[in-house]
């Protein structure tokens, strides 16, 4: 047991985090109010860079639509990206499109609860296959993301620079509540995104911590704007480069590489979605 851990029961660290979930938790997040693995997987998914506040109206919309995996999986791959836009990071949307997908055809629908497959689906990485399976099935994973992070540096690390995530796992796999998996990571990402907002944010002594990259004047602002111009209909390229306010150069790259990933096609001289 990590010595800090000793001195600084881990049971009074559950009360107080428990005690500010109960007071001033996100209960209210749409996501919170279901056990259904697809919309739960869709949450998570949108969650990636993404804030909360822009998520929820996006979520309630793509599930307004696409209401099962099934219909997720029937759906071109252009409807999913127009149900998409205003979340950004467009690649999200064509991976949960093609895991939905294989779900249908080697699940028979349902999600899978094991880690191994989960995992293997197009788009799911480590974090978001054991994020699934806590709020999914309230399986005890050590879960780790920017907001847990912050915690227990904030706690336990306080005085530390450069902690990496190997340090913390220790006392994340000591603390977690075994039985109550699900509402543990709930409270803790609560608490985190609270820490953050009032004190310097912890996340910065991590490690892992990278500041991100400015939006503005960067290929993502470019890309965003050449999908959001087709979101209505197909155009041609002279059309696009009258429309978008950038240098021509860019918006060709920009559209080369989207049709590279399947993000966009060229139909009769004119870029449209797929």
């Amino acid at each position: 047991m990590p010595a800090s851990v000793e001195t600084k029961s881990f049971r009074a660290f559950q009360r107080d985090v428990y005690s500010f979930f109960k007071s001033k938790g996100r209960h209210a997040l749409p996501w919170r109010k279901t056990k259904n693995p697809y919309r739960i997987l869709v949450s998570e998914i949108m969650l990636q860079q993404t804030q909360v506040d822009r998520v929820i109206p996006k979520y309630r919309l793509f599930l307004k639509k696409f209401k099962t995996v099934q219909v997720l999986a029937e759906a071109s791959l252009g409807e999913v990206l127009r149900e998409w836009q205003g979340l950004g990071y467009n690649r999200r949307a064509k991976m949960l499109h093609e895991a939905a997908k294989v779900i249908v055809t080697n699940y028979g629908g349902e999600v899978p609860t094991l880690y191994s497959e989960l995992v293997s689906l197009p788009g799911i990485g480590d974090y978001t296959a054991k994020a699934v399976r806590v709020f999914a099935w309230n399986e005890p994973e050590v879960l780790i993301e920017t907001n847990i992070r912050s915690v227990f540096i904030h706690h336990f690390f306080s005085k530390r620079h450069d902690v990496s995530d190997k340090k913390l796992f220790p006392y994340m796999e000591i603390m977690l509540d075994i039985k109550n998996s699900r509402e543990w990571y709930w409270a803790l990402m609560d608490y985190g995104s609270y820490l953050k907002k009032t004190i310097p944010n912890p996340s910065r002594k991590s490690a892992h911590h990278t500041k991100q990259k400015s939006f503005k004047g960067s290929n993502r602002e470019v890309r965003g704007a050449v999908l959001r111009a087709l979101v209505s209909r197909s155009k041609s390229l002279p059309a696009l480069l009258k429309e978008l306010n950038f240098s021509e150069e860019r918006i060709e790259k920009q559209i080369t590489a989207l049709r590279k990933e399947g993000l966009v096609v060229i139909r009769k001289n004119k870029v449209q979605l797929p």
